[in-house]
Parts: C-alpha cells; sequence; structure tokens
C-alpha cells in the first residue's frame, strides 16, 4: 500500500474531479435512439429512469447542450449576483403578472403550460447529497434545504404540496409529472419540454456539476417566476436562505485549488437560467396571445382535436357531409378548418323546433355525448353554435400555435450536436475485485458503464441470502428466517430479536482489549460506517414520493445526514472516530482510497452490496425495506454498548456509537420506524392488490434483511455452507447447526 493524503474535516469542496465519464457502446446507441425521439422522449427518459447508464448520458449530453462554454465572470460576489438576478425578476414581474391578469381560461392554459417546471419542485438537489459528496459543508448546507422543500418528512408541508394546492384553486388539476399522459394534459410546448428537460438532466448528474447546482438552486429561487406566475405570497424557500448558501459556497472557493474555474461554473449556471426564464416567460405571453387571439371556429377546432383520437369507431353511421364521422376523426392528418367547416353546415348544428339543435342536446344531461366535454368546452360550442345560428361568418383561418417554437429550435439543434468531449465510451472491465468496484459504484457518475455489474452483484447477494430463509434463525444478532408476513408477525419478529439477540444477552465487558486491539476492531466497522445512509439515498426523489414508506425512509436518511446539520452528519461522526484513533483516510470517492491501507480487505463485500443496492431505488424497493430494518436494528444492544465501552476506556471518540444506540431506539427511533416502514408499504400493497400481492412482494422485502444478516452472520453462513458442501449429493444430510 502506499502513502496517501489524509482528508481532513471540515470538508470544504466546492466541486468533484471532472476526469471523464464512461458509458458503455450499448448506452451510447440508446442515447440516440432517446435523443432521436424527441422533446417529449427525452423528458420521460430523464423522470421515468434513475437507474441506467442511459439516462445518465442523456443527462450529460443535454447539460453540454444547455450549458454555457464561454468565459463567465469568475469574481462574481453574491451581493453582485443576487442584484443580476434581481433586475431579470423585475423585468420579468410585469410580464407574468398580466399572463396572470388574463382570461381565466386563458391564464390556466399558461399555468398548465408552466406546469412541467413548476412541478419539479427543486429536483436539482435531490440526489445532491450522495456517498461521493458527503460530508461537503455546501452539500450538507443545499440538503438543509432540500429536507425543508420535501416538507421536513412531511410531504403536505413541502414545496410540490404547496404548489400542487395552489394550482387546484385556480382550477388546475394535473396527473404526476411521472405519469404518460402528464405532457399531454398540460399541452407542453417544446421549449418547455426542453428547459424542463434540462433541470432533471441536471438532477441526474449533480456530484459532476455542484457548482451549477448551487447556481441553479439560486437563481430559480430568486427569481421566483412561478410564485410570480401563480401568485403566492410568500416565497419558499426565501431568497434570503438561498442567497446563504450562494455567499457560503463562493467563500468556500476562495480556499479551492478549483475555485476559479467553479465560480466560473457558478455563474455560467445563473446565466443560464436567466436566459431560460426570459424564453419561457415570453413563450408564456405568445400563448396567451395566440389563445386570446382564437376565434370561435379555432376554439372549436381545438376541442375537436383534442377529443378526435378516442372518438371516432362510436359514432358509426353518422355522416358529415360526404363522409362518415368516424372517417373524419379516425384521420391522422385531420384538417381541423375542414372538419369545422363542414360542421358548420351539418343538420346537428340546425336549430330544432325547441331552439336548441341537436348536437347541443347531445352533450346535456341524458344525450348520447354527455361528460365528453367539460364545462368549458361546452360553453364554446354554445357560443358557436348560437354564432353559426345567427349567420355569422366562417374564420377558418386557424393560426398554429408556435409559441417557443423558434427558441425550442435552436435547443434542439444544439442537443443534436451535442458531443461532449468527456465522455469515453468502453465497457466496464470484467475482473474488478472488490475495491475496484467499491471504488466505481460510489463514483457511479463518473463509472455509469459500471451499473449493470452492480445490478448484478445486487441480485446475486439478495439470492445468496435465501440461504438464511431456512437456517437464519441460528444468527447471533439477526434471525432471516422467513415467516408469512401479517403486521403482528412482523413485530413480533423484531421484539423477538431485539429482546433475545440485542439487550438480554448485553453483560458489561469484565476485562478491556489494548488500544490497538480496540482500533482495529473499529477499523473492520468503519467503512459501512463512512457510507452511513447510502441505502435510502435516492429513496423519494420526483416522481417517487407519493407512499408513505416513501416519507419515512427518507426522513431516516435526512436524520443520518443530520438534517442539514454538519455537526450531526454521522459521515461527520465517523470521521471524527477515525481521527480520535489517528486514522486519517481519503475520502471514498478519492482515487487516493484505492490504495489505503488502514481498513481490512476483507469487508469490502459488505459495503459494496449495500452501495449496489442503492443504486436500483425503484426495482429493488422492497428489498431496500428489508435491508434498513436489519442495519436500523444493528444499531442496537450488546454489541453497541460493549464498543463505547471499549472506546471510553482508551478515551477514544465515542461520538458514532452513542448517536446510533441513541437515534436507532427500539422505542421511536430508527429501528422502530423501520418496522413501521414496511407495515406502511404492505398496507397500501394490500389496499392496490390484495393479499396475495403482500405476501409476494413481503418475500422480497424480507429477502432484503436477509441481504443484511448473510454479511453480519458470517460464522453462521460459513457453517451452513460448510455443511451444504459436505453433505451427501443423493441424501439429506440433516444439517446441523
Amino acid at each position: 500500500m502506499t502513502a496517501h493524503p489524509g482528508f481532513t474535516l471540515p470538508d470544504a469542496t466546492t466541486s468533484l474531479p471532472r476526469d471523464g465519464f464512461r458509458f458503455s457502446p450499448d448506452a451510447a446507441k440508446e442515447a440516440d435512439g432517446v435523443l432521436d425521439a424527441g422533446a417529449a422522449g427525452l423528458f420521460r427518459q430523464l423522470v421515468g429512469d434513475q437507474e441506467s447508464e442511459t439516462t445518465l448520458l442523456v443527462a450529460r449530453r443535454v447539460l453540454h447542450a444547455f450549458l454555457p462554454t464561454g468565459e463567465a465572470d469568475p469574481g462574481t460576489d453574491a451581493d453582485a449576483l443576487a442584484d443580476r438576478v434581481r433586475r431579470t425578476r423585475d423585468e420579468l414581474a410585469p410580464l407574468l403578472t398580466a399572463v396572470r391578469g388574463r382570461d381565466p381560461h386563458t391564464y390556466r392554459l399558461a399555468l398548465r403550460q408552466r406546469a412541467p417546471l413548476t412541478l419539479l419542485a427543486g429536483c436539482w438537489l435531490e440526489s445532491v447529497s450522495q456517498t461521493a459528496t458527503q460530508p461537503a459543508i455546501v452539500v450538507n448546507s443545499l440538503f438543509g434545504h432540500y429536507f425543508r422543500l420535501q416538507g421536513e418528512g412531511t410531504p403536505e408541508r413541502g414545496l410540490l404540496a404547496r404548489r400542487r394546492r395552489a394550482l387546484a384553486r385556480l382550477d388546475v388539476h394535473l396527473p404526476g409529472i411521472e405519469t404518460v399522459d402528464f405532457l399531454k394534459e398540460t399541452e407542453a410546448r417544446p421549449l418547455t419540454v426542453l428547459h424542463a428537460s434540462f433541470h432533471l438532466a441536471l438532477s441526474r448528474l449533480p456530484a459532476s456539476f455542484l457548482p451549477e447546482v448551487v447556481g441553479v438552486y439560486y437563481a430559480m429561487t430568486a427569481l421566483g417566476a412561478d410564485d410570480l406566475l401563480l401568485g403566492t405570497d410568500t416565497a419558499f424557500p426565501a431568497e434570503e436562505d438561498a442567497r446563504a448558501v450562494l455567499a457560503e459556497y463562493l467563500a468556500l472557493t476562495a480556499g479551492s485549488p478549483t475555485g476559479d474555474r467553479d465560480r466560473r461554473r457558478l455563474a455560467g449556471a445563473v446565466a443560464l437560467v436567466l436566459r431560460l426564464e426570459r424564453e419561457h416567460a415570453a413563450l408564456l405571453r405568445e400563448l396567451a396571445d395566440w389563445h386570446d387571439g382564437l376565434s370561435l371556429d379555432a376554439q372549436v377546432g381545438r376541442i375537436v382535436a383534442r377529443h378526435a383520437p378516442y372518438a371516432g369507431r362510436q359514432h358509426r353511421g353518422v355522416r358529415l357531409g360526404d363522409r362518415k364521422l368516424s372517417d373524419w376523426l379516425d384521420d391522422e392528418d385531420l384538417d381541423v378548418a375542414a372538419f369545422v367547416a363542414r360542421f358548420r353546415e351539418a343538420r346537428q348544428l340546425k336549430p330544432a323546433r325547441e331552439g336548441v339543435c341537436r348536437f347541443l342536446r347531445s352533450i346535456k344531461f341524458g344525450g348520447p355525448m354527455f361528460g365528453i366535454f367539460d364545462e368549458h368546452e361546452a360553453a364554446v360550442f354554445t357560443r358557436w353554435a348560437e354564432a353559426v345560428a345567427a349567420g355569422e361568418p366562417a374564420d377558418l383561418d386557424f393560426r398554429p400555435d408556435t409559441a417557443g417554437d423558434d427558441r425550442a429550435a435552436a435547443w434542439t439543434a444544439a442537443l443534436c450536436a451535442a458531443d461532449p468531449d468527456d465522455t469515453v465510451l468502453t465497457e466496464a472491465p470484467a475482473d474488478l475485485d472488490d475495491r475496484q468496484l467499491f471504488h466505481r459504484v460510489v463514483n457511479y457518475e463518473r463509472f455509469p458503464h459500471i451499473l449493470p455489474t452492480a445490478r448484478a452483484r445486487a441480485e446475486a447477494g439478495l439470492a445468496d441470502a435465501e440461504l438464511l430463509f431456512t437456517h437464519g434463525s441460528g444468527g447471533t444478532l439477526t434471525d432471516a428466517a422467513y415467516f408469512d408476513y401479517t403486521p403482528e408477525a412482523l413485530m413480533a419478529r423484531v421484539d423477538a430479536i431485539y429482546w433475545d439477540k440485542l439487550v438480554d444477552p448485553y453483560r458489561p465487558l469484565t476485562e478491556i482489549p489494548d488500544r490497538e486491539t480496540v482500533i482495529f476492531g473499529q477499523t473492520t466497522f468503519a467503512l459501512g460506517s463512512l457510507i452511513d445512509g447510502t441505502w435510502a439515498q435516492r429513496i423519494g426523489n420526483l416522481g417517487r414520493n407519493h407512499r408513505q414508506s416513501d416519507h419515512m425512509l427518507f426522513s431516516i436518511y435526512a436524520d443520518e445526514m443530520g438534517r442539514g446539520d454538519l455537526d450531526k452528519n454521522h459521515i461527520t461522526l465517523i470521521h471524527q472516530v477515525l481521527a480520535s484513533m489517528d486514522i486519517h483516510l481519503p475520502h471514498i470517492r478519492q482515487d487516493a482510497f484505492l490504495d489505503q491501507g488502514d481498513l481490512p480487505d476483507g469487508l469490502y463485500g459488505f459495503s459494496v452490496h449495500q452501495m449496489c443496492l442503492s443504486l436500483f431505488p425503484d426495482s429493488l424497493y422492497n428489498e431496500i425495506l428489508g435491508y434498513n430494518l436489519g442495519i436500523e436494528m444493528f444499531g442496537l444492544g450488546a454489541m453497541r454498548l460493549h464498543e463505547i465501552q471499549k472506546l471510553r476506556r482508551h478515551n477514544l471518540d465515542v461520538s458514532y456509537e452513542q448517536a446510533h444506540l441513541s437515534i436507532d431506539n427500539f422505542s421511536a427511533g430508527h429501528a422502530r420506524q423501520s418496522a413501521d416502514i414496511i407495515v406502511a408499504f404492505l398496507d397500501g400493497v394490500r389496499r392496490d392488490s390484495g393479499e396475495e400481492a403482500v405476501q409476494r412482494e413481503w418475500r422480497r422485502v424480507w429477502r432484503g434483511y436477509a441481504s443484511f444478516a448473510y454479511f453480519v452472520e458470517h460464522q453462521l453462513v460459513g457453517r451452513v455452507l460448510a455443511a451444504q458442501a459436505a453433505a451427501p449429493a443423493d441424501g439429506d444430510a440433516g444439517l446441523l447447526i
């Protein structure tokens, strides 16, 4: 092992090294396909997939297309940047206020158009706190803000919920941003979708673009375009709070070897946000002007175009002019102006003796088309039918909606040309040892091509752990033996583990090992401690925060990270403990950590498994819940108390051990919360899919717990595997443990 520079607190990191992003050739082909599919496909990829290297490569190309490559002023201070943003806000305020004052339907159209940006709700911050970035000062500050944006564990208090309530008060009701019909329901223009895709791309690579995250977060918060458009009185978070983070970051760059470049990157990101928000405000004005200028015929045409894909085959023999209505509406290239012209002449629009035409009767209660059109659409049809009956001439010169299209074309061209020179196409090495694999999964943003290997490793670990479904009751600190789930059965098992395996066996040590032995023992735990909370670090991200279990697990992760308080951050605490033992490691993200000689090689597998689980928060969600239960209960009982006793005897730091003994408590702490999370999750499964689905999903949860036990109970696992190896091939060994 070679000598290495030690990592010291506080962590004043302002950017991570940018030595290239490694992607597989297959990911490049898939990314080409995503970009070729257009803005909507790009948006859906970035929202819907947070687990693949394809998404990360798409994000890298989007960022390359949007972020400025020219030099920005490196000497800008927080006040000067704030003044620049304030001037842009003053420029946008009257424009957005004017949109707010339009006809209510036009205003709602503008709100829907803005919604893909409004409902991103600080997405840039959702993964800024990760293993590669903690416990950097600015990362803790940003995470503290993100915790507030998420409602501090109560989503109803969060920014997303606030904005949805504001939209609902204005009669704008939209599906979740992750749903397939979200863009359709918002009628999002290409420019809107491209802008939203930039923000989503930044949320996928926040560690690699930390200066840009700081700049975008401040500029978006201080501009407050959504508050101006919604008419909300109080900005959340406040500009002064975001400016404090900006000032803190800029102060840190003064002592950073990359400080000059980092300030340029931040200033460039602020300038980009100002440009994008000017573009989008102009789009909203163009859209409002276009909509307010629509003739009644054009308004009817918009309604027909919206409903035509769902209407054609339901009208049987009805004719419009010389064609069946079904033929008109089934036509993918429907000529809306020609349809409206024929509709004006149709017998269904001629006034009947009662004074109401057949078409209007058909859309009222009791009619065959009742419920198809909303209140506003029905009112448009009524005004139009009355105008046609009154002999008003047709106005069939339909102007298409082109709001923002010129600027969208420019961004699309930039995307097509995007070829960042820091992307390297290469297959992941097949012969990595655990140290090398650990380095890559910690730095997954730099090594996205490792993701297939990480998934295979996670799946293999979970499969191996099912060994304990049969033999797990013999564990010293765990009991992973399988059982059929009920809430009562889970709580009974958890109670039994707590009392029988963790608490009741405790007796104070009568002999304390010497200092060197105690320190060595701590080094066997240290690698796992240095990635504390990792398993949950990507839970509850955008589009994935609708379950109670999401909010609860996110709150546990927030506790592990000190909720933004650097002194309470568990990564800070373990570094303090190691420093008290005169162990000064590089940061685990650094290349130098590959050569550290203080932590034993044999225990990397445990941390690799945890890191690999964390990279698949959607597809391995159940397993993460089970793993979380195992690791949170591990903080309790005899082992932790013995470690505290040994550390105190030698005047070594006990803060990490004490924090876990306290925060993981079984009364109301993380251990109890972890069981409650599983119950909440499976309650939702039962309501949605029934009892059979509960048992299926539960099996996956419990193999997550077993995968934790598999590494902790290495002596038990060794005995079981040895006995299986010695068993006759054609008989039952009658395994005894």
